[in-house]
């Protein structure tokens, strides 16, 4: 049987929400390719961005650093990303020894407000169950090779705790400004499935 159409791995709200899409796109009122570069947009563009403003920031200014570790609501908050489903922010530091990575078990709890859309792959149940129970190797299909000396540590969202990764600053990066480094911080690396690199042609 083909699994083109078999959605009995989405959720009530997933199917409530495909039903609505084809019913628009049926009558003319939705254009298919105009709301997947919507999706697009939010998911990868314009929700991460925030993320990443946070990120630069902290990079850059060791006092906002330290207020963010400390209090990650009120850091972000601070920068205008407030969120709205009442949910608590903690900020984990990647290091040279420990590296953290965020997941939902239950659901696809996520920061929306400094992350943006979640992307398919974090609320699959394949990633759901696996990193948990097998992270080293998870991160090692996103292209994350850790030495064995380097902690991993896995985090689980709920309602009312979401978390972001501040990913470790790549050197060569000192002499870039907090505009610069924005540019090359990704959503991957604020969840922990990717590190981040110097731009293409500066490494």
């Amino acid at each position: 049987m083909s699994t083109e159409h078999d959605h009995s791995h989405l959720s009530d709200t997933d199917l409530r929400v495909r039903a609505l899409e084809s019913l628009l796109t049926e009558k003319g009122l939705v254009d298919p390719a105009a709301l997947d570069e919507i999706v697009d947009k939010y998911e990868n563009k314009v929700g991460p961005r925030n993320g990443a403003q946070v990120v630069a920031r902290a990079w850059v200014d060791p006092d906002f650093k330290k207020w963010l570790l400390e209090d990650g609501t009120a850091a972000i908050d601070s920068l205008g990303y407030t969120g709205t489903q009442g949910a608590d922010m903690v900020v984990l530091e990647n290091t040279s020894t420990v590296h953290n990575v965020t997941v939902c078990t239950l659901c696809s709890c996520y920061p929306w407000s400094v992350l943006g859309l979640p992307p398919a792959w974090y609320k699959s149940f394949p990633y759901r169950a696996r990193l948990v129970k097998e992270p080293r190797a998870v991160l090692q299909e996103f292209g994350v090779e850790l030495a064995d000396s380097v902690e991993v540590r896995v985090w689980d969202s709920t309602a009312e705790l979401r978390y972001l990764v501040l990913p470790e600053r790549p050197a060569g990066t000192e002499g870039m400004t907090e505009y610069q480094l924005v540019d090359i911080v990704t959503r991957n690396s604020m969840i922990g499935t990717e590190k981040v690199a110097m731009p293409a042609g500066d490494a």
